[in-house]
């Protein structure tokens, strides 16, 4: 059981990886399985607060229940106090996750893990923390290091991780202490893995990390990613690929050329924007602002005027003025983008934030929530609504014939995330058609940021273009 990111969704794959090449079984059904593993979720309070509710979900099954992931890793023995029905392991645990399961299953008893700040686990220099990465004493950083990943996932969509931590310090992000440095994995890792998925079937790569745009930083070539991305959607059997996870400050203009024109390579910009008042960025310790952020768009407007842009923006952070909220209004109706998640804040322990003054009533941070969410609905069903006309290349997911009747397919054409930006009815798709290719249609309609179109003549595309 996997909750939070798609990053999670790779460890899970990893873990289910090794327990299978140590000969474990992998079952759907809690019901009658010896162990349930639930990768966990330690963001904000409410994905912790979903990661007990699965932990306690899953002892009803009679299974030894064992919690991995993120708020297991961060809390570690305080999460285990809380709860003695699980055993809870850290990221330490996954390289030995075979050897851990034997001990539950046998009785043997495992001493949790006290949290430390992983950052102080890692090495700092690139030199350093490259050998760390090898080093057998070092500490495990989850996806590095490839092993026998086992999808659990079906579909012809899968993400891809170029690495793992982050050295920004967003005053209200806790990442970077549980998940620790930022360290690249190698780039023939990313190809050996994306050859394999490819393998597996899947056509679409989504490359994820805490902060995509850093790939390379520490391998001594930052413009590593624009130089892979063109190899990576050459890969055969790979009709796609997304980079997910952009940092606004970090996004050079080679890699948003790159990801606006090169050939495979979806012209699609996942925004870490957090809001756009440049008096509270700089209280997040971020950088930028409105007309920062709408030149970025632009730009990449003007080199692939069909360009995807979503982002996730963050309401109510100390100190947050009625000023602030119209800026962000500003910059939400000027940038027209396609998706936006709208969270409130919520105090973080451990962070720089939660000592920050002019914290606000909750429910003044709720309503401002309601207030920018109601907004975002609107404009992104209006953004919608403005690829009336355009040719989409979509790529096919799920045959829905038997419902809606032959040659209608449901996919996610490019400016749209396969998990989080919304779907593609197509209809007039050929009979010989399958999940996983890519097929040219024109939007005819929308309903919400969801979008109708019909299927061209010819209609499919060939892989790679």
């Amino acid at each position: 059981m996997t909750l939070g990111c798609a990053r999670n969704e790779v460890d899970s794959e990893e873990l289910a990886g090794r327990l299978a090449a140590d000969g474990y079984s992998l079952v759907e059904d809690a019901e009658g399985a010896d162990a349930v593993l639930v990768n966990t979720c330690g963001f904000i309070e409410s994905a912790k607060k979903d990661s007990v509710d699965a932990i306690l979900a899953a002892t009803d099954s009679g299974a030894e229940v064992i919690a991995v992931g993120c708020m297991a890793e961060r809390y570690g023995s305080e999460l285990a106090g809380a709860l003695p029905e699980a055993t809870v392991l850290g990221f330490d645990d996954y390289s030995a996750i075979g050897d851990r399961l034997d001990d539950v299953l046998a009785g043997r008893p495992l001493v949790p893990h006290t949290p430390r700040d992983r950052r102080t686990l890692l090495p700092i220099s690139p030199v350093e923390r490259t050998a760390a990465v090898v080093a057998e004493s070092a500490p495990s950083i989850p996806g590095h290091g490839w092993v026998q990943r086992r999808r659990l996932a079906t579909g012809p969509t899968a993400a891809l991780k170029l690495a793992s931590g982050c050295d920004r310090r967003c005053a209200f992000c806790a990442i970077p202490a549980f998940r620790g440095a930022f360290v690249s994995r190698p780039p023939a890792e990313v190809f050996t893995e994306a050859r394999w998925l490819a393998g597996q079937g899947v056509t679409e790569l989504v490359l994820v990390s805490e902060n995509s745009t850093s790939y390379g930083k520490d391998l001594g070539d930052l413009r590593t990613l624009e130089k892979m991305l063109p190899e990576l959607a050459a890969i055969e059997g790979i009709a796609r690929v997304r980079v997910a996870y952009l940092q606004p400050a970090e996004l050079r203009p080679g890699l948003l050329e790159v990801i606006a024109g090169t050939p495979g390579v979806a012209p699609y910009f996942d925004l870490s924007f957090q809001h756009s008042s440049p008096s509270l960025l700089r209280r997040m310790r971020r950088f930028g602002g409105t007309d920062d952020f709408l030149r970025i768009i632009e730009r990449a407007r003007e080199l692939a005027p069909h360009a995807g842009f979503r982002t996730n923006v963050i309401l109510g952070f100390p100190g947050e003025t009625e000023d602030d909220v119209a800026e962000l209004e500003r910059f939400l109706v000027e940038g027209r983008l396609d998706a936006v998640g709208v969270f409130g804040y919520s105090d973080e322990e451990g962070t720089e934030a939660v000592r920050l003054p002019g914290k606000l009533d909750q429910h003044e941070i709720d309503a401002r929530v309601r207030r920018i969410t109601d907004l975002v609905e609107e404009l992104t069903a209006q953004r919608a609504e403005d690829r009336v006309g355009d040719l989409v290349e979509v790529l096919l997911t799920e045959d829905l014939s038997a419902i809606d009747g032959a040659g209608v397919w449901l996919g996610h054409a490019a400016h749209q995330d396969p998990d989080a930006d919304g779907t593609t009815t197509v209809t007039g798709v050929p009979a010989d058609a399958l999940a996983g290719q890519l097929l040219l249609a024109e939007v005819v309609a929308t309903d919400g940021i969801d979008l109708v179109a019909a299927a061209t003549v010819p209609a499919l595309v060939e892989a790679g273009h």
